[in-house]
C-alpha cells in the first residue's frame, strides 16, 4: 500500500498552515507551496507526492491553480488532484478528469475524505 503524501499549494500563509497541519494532524506527509512555480519544483523533487490540494488563485507564480493542476495531470497523471476556491466554482469541463473540487471554507473532514479517496 502506498503512503499518501500531500502538496500544499496555497499562496495566503495562513490558509496554508492551517491546511499543513490538519493534514499533518490526520496522519499524512505534507509538503507545502506558495505558488505553481514553487509546486512544479516540489513535485520534481519529492517522488513521494501522491495528492496535490490546491487553491486556484495564485499570485506569484506563473500560473493559477487550474493551469496547474492541468500541467500536474499531464506530467504526473496517477496523482489525486483537489482545487479549492471561495470566489470561483469552475464548470467541471475545466478541470482534469478526476479532480475533486472543494468550496471554501471546506469542512475537515470533507478535506480529509478527498485525501484519501
Amino acid at each position: 500500500m502506498t503512503k499518501t503524501v500531500v502538496l500544499v499549494v496555497e499562496d495566503e500563509a495562513l490558509i496554508r498552515m492551517c491546511a499543513v497541519e490538519l493534514i499533518e494532524h490526520a496522519g499524512y506527509t505534507v509538503y507545502e507551496a506558495a505558488h505553481s512555480d514553487d509546486a512544479l519544483r516540489q513535485l520534481e523533487t519529492h517522488l513521494d507526492i501522491t495528492v496535490v490540494f490546491s487553491d486556484i488563485d495564485m499570485p506569484g507564480g506563473s500560473m493559477d491553480g487550474i493551469k496547474l493542476i492541468h500541467a500536474i495531470r499531464s506530467r504526473w497523471p496517477p496523482l489525486i488532484l483537489i482545487l479549492a476556491s471561495g470566489r470561483v466554482s469552475p464548470p467541471v469541463a475545466d478541470m482534469p478528469s478526476e479532480t475533486v473540487f472543494l468550496r471554501k471554507p471546506y469542512s475537515e473532514d470533507t478535506l480529509l475524505e478527498a485525501i484519501a479517496a
